[in-house]
């Protein structure tokens, strides 16, 4: 009897300390999902008569913005405009548009509307492909997926 008046007191004592550590803990927040603008003002931007912009939303401080600037660059033709929006010299820019995440770089069309988007990383190969997509009309394979 005693035995088991040690274990329903060892199994007590392990719920109120489970309870009252549970309660220290702090819950992180969920934090939500960053978005990209659907629309830009091509008036914003230099070379607003080109037929297609590039446009990304970069930090200084930030080592995937500067490679996401140097695969952007070279988009630069005689109908695609490329533009590098850094934080630190256009904050306006990046609260104009509700920028909460960089890198994020932008594909629109003459008149402002983005067809195609990528949040953080992305291959070369991804961003080449989809302003060719754009640019041919063609449907975007991963349409749906987060990038």
């Amino acid at each position: 009897m005693i035995r088991l008046l040690i274990v329903v007191a060892v199994i007590a004592v392990a719920v109120v300390l489970n309870k009252v550590l549970s309660k220290r803990t702090v819950q992180t927040p969920t934090q939500a999902n960053p978005s990209m603008p659907t629309q830009v003002d091509r008036n914003d931007f230099s070379e607003s008569d080109k037929e297609w912009l590039v446009l990304a939303f970069t930090s200084s401080s930030c080592t995937t913005c500067a490679e996401i600037e140097r695969k952007a660059v070279v988009l630069k033709s005689r109908s695609v405009a490329v533009e590098i929006c850094e934080f630190t010299s256009n904050r306006e820019m990046h609260k104009k548009y509700a920028i909460d995440a960089v890198p994020t770089l932008l594909i629109a069309d003459g008149q402002g509307v983005v067809h195609k988007g990528f949040l953080g990383p992305a291959s070369a190969t991804d961003i080449w492909a989809a302003l060719a997509r754009v640019r041919d009309g063609l449907p975007d394979p991963h349409e749906g997926d987060c990038h």
